[in-house]
């Protein structure tokens, strides 16, 4: 079975990404990670894992081109994608900016487009695989998260197209689909909120990071080599 060493991973700093950055690299595994705004986050993880940390805003198309050269430049092989970056924004939605509209649908779905199509040529040589990190609410949809439910939901659309497309050249393509992890992502959510979620759910707990890593290790593993298009949710059974 195939090991993939060298991967790229969006929106590394913090959360679900800083912990896929620890995950990976404790195993030995050469990552390169990107970050729009945590620098002093960013520059801490790289310390701290051996990782190479590259500013880089998903949205922008020269700059993904930029952080897919240097990756190449460093790692000299891509083996792996993992489009993680993301945004979010509750609230009612006629009461929503326009703005925020653009900001989630920029960043969730055009910057896992632009990446995506960036590493492809290189994920072709190495007969590599992509992981898109989705949600659970692309599943189920969220009330007052409209617009994030459905840029995740086209993730999942995204991943099964993709995967008909690169699977004659032998890459793979699925996605995670995280239940609530317990980031500064539910920064917005109190304590009893956080708890509500958690008895909703039957396994009786929120989502930790290091389950969305291990489910993407999964993916990415020889194990997986013949799962594509799926996505896995790791939400503890609350989309049953």
């Amino acid at each position: 079975m195939k090991t993939l060493q060298n991967f790229v991973i969006t929106g590394g700093a913090r959360g679900i990404g800083a912990q896929m950055v620890r995950h990976f690299a404790a195993q030995g595994w050469r990552v390169m990670f990107c970050y729009q705004s945590s620098q002093e986050k960013a520059e801490t993880l790289a310390r701290e894992t051996g990782a190479l940390a590259v500013r880089c805003d998903v949205r922008d198309e020269a700059q993904v081109s930029a952080m897919l050269a240097q990756a190449m430049a460093s790692l000299r092989h891509l083996d792996a994608l993992i489009c993680n970056a993301g945004a979010a924004w509750t609230g009612l939605t006629e009461e929503m900016p326009l703005a925020e509209y653009q900001r989630i649908c920029d960043t969730n779905l055009r910057g896992a487009f632009l990446c995506t199509r960036e590493a492809l040529p290189h994920l072709r040589d190495t007969r590599g695989a992509i992981v898109l990190i989705s949600s659970m609410w692309g599943l189920v949809g969220a009330s007052c998260e409209t617009v994030y439910s459905a840029t995740k939901a086209a993730l999942q659309c995204m991943a099964r197209s993709l995967a008909k497309e690169v699977g004659p050249s032998g890459v793979r393509v699925n996605c995670v689909a995280p239940g609530a992890v317990d980031t500064d992502m539910m920064a917005c959510y109190s304590q009893q909120d956080k708890q509500a979620l958690a008895n909703e759910t039957p396994l009786g707990r929120l989502c930790a990071a290091q389950d969305i890593a291990d489910a993407a290790d999964f993916l990415l593993s020889g194990k997986a080599s013949f799962i594509t298009g799926q996505t896995l949710a790791v939400d503890g059974g609350f989309t049953l």
